[in-house]
C-alpha cells in the first residue's frame, strides 16, 4: 500500500505543480481509481496528503479539487516570503558554501538564457517556455533558503511555493514579463556573493514586492475580460 499510495501521490503532485492539473479542476476518486489502475484507499491517503498541503481542496458540492489561487491569497503568500525570504537572503550572505554559491551563478545563467522572446507571430511563451521559467524561479528561492542553513525557513518556503505554483502558468503564460528571473535575481545573487545580508536583503525586499504588483495587476487583468468565467481566480 505504501508504495502504490507513494507513486500517485508524486504523480499528482507533479501534475499540480507543472499546471497539468489546473487550479478549480474536479478530482474524482474513481476516475483516479481507474486510472491508476488501484483500489480507492490509495487514492484517498494521496489526496488526504495533498490536501494538508494545500494543493487540493474541497468544493462547495462536498467534492474535491485542486486548489484555487485568489487576489486575496496571492497577497497573503508573497507578504509571507517577505518576512521569510529576506531573512533567507541574509542568512546566505553568513552560511552559504563555494558549492551552494555555484549553484545561484548556474542558476541566474540559465535565468538569463531564458529570458521572454516573444515576437509579432508568437506574443505569448509556449507553455513549456513557461514553466521553464517557473521551474528556474523556484530553484533559484529554494537555493538560497537552503543556503540559509536554516532547515525550518527552507520548509516554510517550500510549502509556501508549492502554493504559489498554483498560480504558475495561469499568468505567466498570458504575459512572460510577470516573472522577472534575470535582472531581479542578479542583485540579490550580487549582494550574497559579496556576503552584504542588508544589501540582500533589500535586493530580495525590493524583488518580492515587484513581483507581487506585477502579479497581482495580472491576476487583475484576467479578472476583467469575458473570459474570466473560465478561470479559477476570485477575490
Amino acid at each position: 500500500m505504501g508504495k502504490l499510495f507513494s507513486k500517485i501521490y508524486t504523480a499528482l503532485r507533479h501534475e499540480i505543480l507543472s499546471g497539468q492539473l489546473l487550479p478549480g479542476e474536479n478530482l474524482i476518486e474513481q476516475s483516479l481509481a481507474d486510472r491508476f489502475a488501484v483500489s480507492r484507499t490509495p487514492i484517498r491517503e494521496a489526496i488526504r496528503q495533498l490536501q494538508q498541503e494545500g494543493l487540493i481542496e474541497s468544493d462547495n458540492r462536498h467534492g474535491i479539487r485542486v486548489a484555487v489561487i485568489t487576489i486575496a491569497d496571492a497577497i497573503h503568500l508573497y507578504d509571507c516570503r517577505l518576512g521569510l525570504e529576506q531573512v533567507a537572503a541574509m542568512g546566505a550572505c553568513e552560511n552559504a558554501t563555494p558549492p551552494q554559491l555555484e549553484a545561484l551563478a548556474y542558476c541566474l545563467a540559465q535565468a538569463q538564457l531564458a529570458e521572454p522572446q516573444p515576437t509579432a507571430q508568437y506574443p505569448q511563451e509556449s507553455a513549456a517556455a513557461s514553466d521553464n521559467r517557473l521551474q528556474i524561479d523556484r530553484s533559484f528561492h529554494h537555493l538560497i533558503a537552503e543556503a540559509s542553513g536554516n532547515p525550518w525557513l527552507a520548509q516554510l518556503l517550500s510549502q509556501i511555493l508549492n502554493k504559489m505554483s498554483l498560480l504558475g502558468s495561469t499568468v505567466t503564460h498570458r504575459n512572460p514579463a510577470v516573472l522577472e528571473i534575470w535582472a531581479e535575481h542578479q542583485r540579490i545573487v550580487d549582494a550574497i556573493m559579496a556576503r552584504e545580508p542588508q544589501v540582500a536583503a533589500i535586493a530580495m525586499r525590493d524583488h518580492l514586492i515587484a513581483s507581487k504588483a506585477r502579479v497581482v495587476q495580472e491576476l487583475q487583468g484576467l479578472q476583467s475580460t469575458a473570459a474570466l468565467g473560465n478561470l479559477p481566480i476570485s477575490k
